[in-house]
């Protein structure tokens, strides 16, 4: 599929184009113009010339007997212009040659001997030349060839000068249409760059509206959207904690009547049995499941970040989830201490290694590096069948499991673990990734920003 090409791009183009043309027309008529101009002075001149060195050899030729090539070469012609005269069928030069004649045109011959002046433009020898024909006395004729090749020269270089000038300014027109998009879209990519962040989670992003006064309705719309997606989005949290919150105390009462029914499990009969183990399990996932949603809805608060020991953290998260310490690997120049939430990191890491112990065989490495200059990653693999492709990109949203987690384990998760992982890494200015272990398996990272000094 080929990828369409860019506003920018295009205006700029039309811009090349119209400059390029109007440049063309205006180099076209200049030429031509020009060309006319110097083509008409240099015959007016020629003929003057003609006219006056014709007059002197008619004055030679009233004589008895002239010396017609005498008279030729006492013309001061110069080595631009050749002299002619044809009487009596026969041609004479400077040079007496022969063959003088021949670059005369038969048709500014045949108007010359009726009686008529004239001048027609030839070729003599691969260059421009001009025939002047003057008629004489005796039905003689004086022509003279008078060479334009400086004159197509100077055409030449007026056509190479004003070639480039049409370059430039379509060049000129280019940069002027790229100048005036960039001008003109700048509102555009603000309004980008500001639904980007309100896309990373940044729902304090606002456009000003005085930075482009003819867009007023659109930034006020914008920024009423963003306000409007503020609200809700704050409404659904406070729904979800307030939910939460009301369900934790009678999930808790209820855990502890299943508790005790479930203690005494081995004086019931086996279906009663198995239907006070389901029910504890139901309680319990419930019970997470409310934990999650909650902190879910707390997610939105900035992080207390604070100086934290993340190998200290990492033994902890390895000895609950009965994890080893000694699948962490510790890339070159990390520092051991990091500035985040602890609080939040922690449970982060949990979930990753809960999700590889529950979808993806366990965890089979830990690592904890640099991302960048002040960027910290902490890396879980697994052992599991890998994540395709298509849902690397969703399997952090909400309540996604499908047959993304359904291919990869038993799928008696909440939904929303890998979501909290999310959010704990955007609440640090970083983002969470899912991809492929090298040699099979899920490889999952978060990444913290302004972790280090």
């Amino acid at each position: 599929m080929v990828k369409p090409v860019g506003l920018r791009t295009r205006v700029s183009a039309a811009f090349a184009v119209g400059a390029l043309v109007l440049s063309a027309c205006v180099t076209l008529v200049s030429y031509e113009l020009t060309r006319s101009t110097l083509f008409a002075e240099r015959e007016r001149t020629a003929v003057r010339a003609t006219y006056f060195d014709a007059a002197v050899v008619n004055v030679g030729l009233s004589g008895h007997a002239p010396e017609i090539v005498a008279i030729l070469q006492s013309l001061d012609i110069g080595a631009d212009r050749y002299a002619l005269v044809h009487r009596a069928g026969q041609w004479y030069s400077r040079s007496a040659d022969p063959a003088a004649g021949a670059a005369v045109p038969a048709a500014l011959q045949r108007m010359a001997a009726d009686g008529h002046a004239g001048a027609q433009r030839i070729r003599r020898d691969g260059q421009p030349a001009l025939v002047v024909a003057v008629p004489l006395q005796d039905r003689s004729v004086f022509y003279e060839i008078v060479s334009l090749r400086e004159l197509e020269r100077t055409l030449q270089l007026l056509a190479v000068v004003l070639t480039a000038v049409a370059i430039m300014v379509a060049a000129g027109g280019a940069a002027v249409g790229w100048y005036v998009t960039r001008h003109a879209l700048r509102p555009m990519t603000a309004v980008a760059h500001a639904a980007r962040g309100i896309a990373a989670g940044n729902l304090d992003t606002r456009l000003d509206p005085d930075t482009e006064p003819d867009l007023a309705q659109l930034t006020a719309s914008f920024n009423h959207m963003a306000d409007e997606l503020a609200r809700r989005m704050q409404r659904d949290r406070r729904f979800a904690a307030d939910v939460s919150h009301e369900l934790r105390s009678p999930l808790q009462t209820l855990g502890a009547a299943v508790s005790v029914v479930h203690r005494r499990r081995d004086g019931l009969d086996e279906r009663v049995a198995a239907a006070v183990d389901l029910i504890s399990e139901e309680v319990a996932r419930f019970q997470t499941l409310v934990s999650d949603l909650l902190a879910l809805a707390r997610s939105d608060q900035p992080a207390h970040r604070e100086p934290t020991d993340i190998g200290a953290l990492v033994q902890r998260v390895c000895k609950t989830t009965n994890t080893s310490v000694d699948l962490l690997q510790w890339m070159p120049e990390t520092p051991r201490v990091w500035q985040i939430d602890e609080r939040r990191v922690e449970q982060a890491l949990r979930n990753l290694i809960e999700n590889a112990q529950r979808y993806g065989g366990g965890p089979v490495a830990l690592r904890a590096g640099r991302a960048d200059a002040h960027g910290v990653f902490l890396e879980v693999d697994d052992a599991g069948p890998g994540i395709a492709e298509e849902y690397r990109e969703t399997i952090f949203d909400r309540f996604v499991r499908g047959s993304a987690a359904n291919s990869r384990g038993a799928g008696d998760g909440t939904g929303l673990g890998l979501a909290i992982v999310a959010e704990h890494a955007a609440a640090h200015g970083g983002r969470a990734i899912a991809g492929a272990r090298p040699g099979g398996g899920a490889r999952f990272r978060i990444e913290l920003q302004g972790c280090l000094p």
